[in-house]
């Protein structure tokens, strides 16, 4: 019945069975274009994780650390690493420092999102790049890498799992030995002296205090937190700046509208030496008046 009366096929078959055929071809095709569109969206993937981890870029570093390499996070690598932002480890004036742990999970890191007023926040951002980003010391927090993506200005270091020193002496129950006392005392002292007197550009921390000064899990005492910092100029040993640092680190100098040098570290030095010694703050208001200002006491 549905064939012709010489065998051929009937004219629907003939039609079916052709726009089957033409079903299948653009099904194949379809098929295809999806799999060269998912390989070309791999490769795009692949190359862009390599290019994260190129040189900074002109207009992060605009020739100031050209000569650095530093890996280049995206914001939502971080955002991930941190778990959304959500162990906070401290924050400073211009931003917030989180937990967090890299993809392969073997490492900790401490992630720094700077989130004040857009132009100060710019301002740190680029001071602790230059400055830091060009340092290697043992004394020194390391860094490991940034994001400059859009707005967000993210700086990645190692990990210190004591906290601060401020945290270590004032806020455990046993205080140091004078053994651990002495240990961190030269761990600072080594690290200002590679600042002042080691690197190929001199650097002024600006503000040396327990909170810039991290331990890790050996009681190794790093500075932290550059984004005060000044570089000095080839051939120069002081500087015109406006007043930075903490109250009760700061060195008289800055009050006279005065060049600064690197004294003004060595000044704030002193005070973290006394108050690692004495174990009490440079300013405590929980004692007698006369002597609630250490250096006064």
């Amino acid at each position: 019945m549905g064939s012709g009366q010489n065998g051929t096929p009937a004219p629907n078959e003939s039609s079916s069975k052709g726009l089957q055929m033409d079903l299948l071809v653009i099904s194949v095709a379809c098929v295809a274009f999806a799999l060269s569109i998912l390989a070309l969206v791999a490769f795009l993937i692949l190359r862009y994780r390599l290019w994260a981890y190129k040189k900074v870029p002109y207009e992060v570093s605009e020739g100031l650390i050209d000569d650095v390499s530093l890996r280049a996070f995206t914001y939502i690598e971080l955002e991930v690493a941190t778990n959304g932002f959500l162990e906070k480890l401290g924050k400073g004036s211009f931003g917030t420092v989180f937990k967090g742990t890299l993809s392969s999970g073997q490492r900790k890191i401490a992630v720094k999102r700077l989130e004040k007023i857009v132009a100060e926040g710019e301002v740190e951002f680029r001071n602790e790049m230059r400055s830091i980003g060009r340092t290697h010391h043992r004394n020194l927090v390391q860094l490991l890498g940034y994001c400059h993506e859009g707005s967000n200005r993210l700086l990645v270091y190692e990990y210190m799992s004591n906290g601060t020193l401020s945290d270590y002496l004032f806020k455990l129950e046993i205080k140091p030995n004078w053994d651990e006392r002495i240990k961190i005392s030269l761990n600072v002292a080594r690290g200002i002296l590679y600042l002042h007197e080691e690197c190929e550009t001199q650097i002024i921390h600006c503000d040396i205090n327990p909170n810039n000064i991290l331990m890790d899990e050996f009681g190794c005492a790093k500075i932290a937190d550059f984004g005060l910092a000044k570089l000095l100029m080839p051939d120069h040993s002081r500087t015109l700046t406006g007043i930075r640092g903490t109250r009760g680190y700061v060195a008289p100098e800055w009050h006279k509208n005065l060049p600064i040098t690197v004294k003004v570290d060595v000044y704030s030095f002193g005070i973290v030496f006394l108050v690692i010694i004495c174990c009490r703050r440079s300013i405590d208001i929980n004692v007698p008046e006369d002597e609630a200002v250490l250096v006064d006491w």
